[in-house]
């Protein structure tokens, strides 16, 4: 699984913190990051949340061309 750089882009640019996003979408910092580092591969309802949290589409975030 590769790193998921644009959600921590997206993130970045919000001045958000992993633990924020995290409160957000009620799950844990440790869960963020291990999506970040491609370590964890969240469920739909998961990257559901994080997109509107974020302000972005599945195809934005975790869809579409990988770099």
């Amino acid at each position: 699984m590769a790193k998921n750089l644009k959600l921590k882009s997206a993130r970045a640019a919000l001045d958000m913190s992993q633990q924020q996003l995290a409160e957000t979408v009620g799950v844990s910092r440790q869960t963020i990051n291990a999506i970040e580092k491609g370590d964890y591969n969240p469920t739909l309802k998961l990257c559901i949340d994080i997109c509107k949290a974020l302000g972005k589409t599945l195809d934005e975030l975790f869809w579409g061309n990988e770099e």
